[in-house]
């Protein structure tokens, strides 16, 4: 089953809401259209839109003013996807050339800091002093977590506790104010927006660690980039660090450099995939997801948290 099948009821709102992304990254400057516009085109499960709207109707939904926050988050995500292909040097995303390859660093540098101001422009229509103050915090915690995965790179002597944090700051707030906002800006009681944020971050946690065994188990068509990227590039997930139990593999693993080849990851890869770190990072994933699932009980019943707590059982399950 196809995730946009869990909230089909909300097909009319999200394509509004790709047609109000598609109005916000025009720019006067040709070049900065051309650029934001071909990272937009390239599709993207557009999964902090749908978490906005879905908390949108644990208050008094109206997609008029909920859509300047679905369009924020988006916004803010797809430029921290742009600064973090400049760190990566990554050539492909979603399948397509990314921003940095098509043009250069500086290009993609200007699209990324353009993303981030037009967020904040669409953020300015909601006249909540809260929100602006959640989503000030989320956007300074994902700067700090694309300046942690820099100072980290290749770095095999992390501890669980440092790629905790990063994927915290990199995705998990990101998805927990998607959810805390919609329902603020909807006029949703504390205790529901508190609630929703929680149940936000475990989503979030999973579905990055989720991300993380996909870099080793997926395929290069599913995932839109080669197999193994993430150690490659030197961003050390949760796989690697249970694989360094092995000492052999270890080894190996403190071999890997900015001058290591896809041909020279691939062993590396299969002797990972041997070791028990994929089912392992799969009992973490499904750890947050529980927890996610017990506030999702404590939450009034309606629709929305039908779709909420199927989207969630899907990302834990997800092949790509």
């Amino acid at each position: 089953m196809k995730l946009t099948t869990f909230y089909s009821f909300l097909n009319d709102d999200i394509e509004l809401i790709e047609k109000e992304l598609e109005k916000t990254v025009h720019s006067d400057y040709p070049l900065l259209s051309e650029a934001s516009l071909h990272l937009l085109q390239a599709g993207g499960k557009r999964i902090r839109p749908v978490f906005v709207l879905l908390s949108g109707m644990f208050g008094e939904y109206d997609i008029n003013k909920i859509k300047n926050v679905a369009v924020s988050l988006e916004l803010i995500h797809m430029a921290s996807l742009v600064h973090d292909d400049v760190i990566d040097d990554a050539e492909l995303r979603r399948g397509q050339p990314t921003i940095k390859a098509k043009w250069d660093n500086r290009i993609a540098m200007y699209t990324g800091d353009y993303l981030f101001a037009r967020s904040l422009e669409a953020m300015t229509k909601i006249n909540e002093p809260k929100a602006h103050e959640i989503l000030s915090k989320a956007i300074v915690e994902v700067c700090l977590g694309e300046i942690e995965q820099i100072k980290d790179k290749y770095n095999m002597e992390q501890n669980l506790r440092t790629y905790l944090r990063r994927i915290r700051r990199k995705t998990a707030l990101l998805i927990a104010s998607s959810c805390q906002l919609g329902a603020i800006a909807a006029g949703a009681g504390e205790n529901i927006h508190k609630t929703l944020y929680w149940f936000g971050y475990y989503v979030g946690m999973s579905y990055q660690i989720i991300d993380d065994i996909l870099d080793f188990t997926s395929s290069e068509k599913e995932l839109g980039k080669p197999v193994g990227s993430d150690l490659l590039q030197g961003n050390v997930t949760l796989p690697v660090l249970y694989a360094r139990k092995s000492p052999e593999l270890k080894a190996r693993l403190m071999l890997v450099n900015s001058e290591t080849t896809p041909e020279q990851i691939k062993p590396v890869i299969e002797e990972l995939k041997k070791t028990d770190a994929i089912e392992q990072s799969f009992r973490v994933s499904e750890m947050y997801l529980n927890k996610a699932f017990a506030l999702l009980e404590t939450l009034p019943k309606n629709r929305a948290r039908t779709a909420l707590g199927q989207i969630a059982k899907y990302i834990g399950k997800r092949k790509f």
